[in-house]
């Protein structure tokens, strides 16, 4: 769920890139972080669905749009084009902004509707992520970002099958969060070490 252009991926490597490809790498440490503490309060309480529960549910979406937003801010150079990444951020935004009130709504009636609109955003934020990743791939350090938008695609196809079942549980959501900041993490250090100039 990230940004820039295809123009300025390839010239990540002057310092006019380096700019962008420093503020990315910043937002996935923050990302993977976010990701990890989340998931573990999840955990703590995803036997029942409380209030603190969906207060969680709610808030990881929205932090989400908030991360997106900065991309935004970071990947939009002055005099540059908006490319594929920038309008898959958009895209991320508006899709994060209506999960976080289906939430909201759905933690009203169980466990079950919030896995269902839960799968369905991992499904398009995944595809999303997916093609931002593609997109990308000349900074560098985008392979993660690739196959996280991929395993999203599948985990959220698992969601919605696992909330037609009896043994529907919110703990998957801590696993699935948690693996996401793990390929935020991985791509940050990628980053960190091709300098943002490399492919992959």
């Amino acid at each position: 769920m990230d940004t820039l252009t295809e123009s300025a991926a390839a010239t990540a490597s002057t310092p006019a890139a380096a700019s962008p490809a420093a503020a990315l790498r910043k937002l996935y440490f923050l990302r993977f972080a976010f990701a990890a503490a989340w998931a573990a309060l999840l955990l703590a309480t995803a036997g029942t669905l409380t209030t603190l529960t969906a207060v969680l549910l709610v808030a990881y979406p929205l932090f989400d749009v908030g991360c997106a937003v900065a991309d935004l801010r970071s990947a939009r150079p002055e005099g540059r084009p908006e490319g594929r990444p920038v309008r898959g951020l958009y895209v991320n935004v508006a899709l994060s902004t209506l999960t976080a009130a289906g939430l909201a709504v759905a933690a009203t009636s169980g466990i079950p509707a919030v896995l269902r609109v839960w799968g369905a955003w991992a499904i398009t934020a995944g595809l999303v992520q997916l093609a931002v990743g593609v997109a990308r791939r000349g900074l560098g350090g985008q392979w993660a970002m690739i196959a996280s938008g991929g395993i999203s695609t599948l985990a959220g196809a698992s969601f919605l099958a696992q909330a037609g079942g009896a043994d529907a549980s919110l703990s998957a959501l801590a696993g699935y969060a948690f693996l996401g900041g793990v390929f935020f993490l991985a791509s940050a250090l990628r980053l960190g070490r091709t300098g943002g100039g490399a492919k992959g």
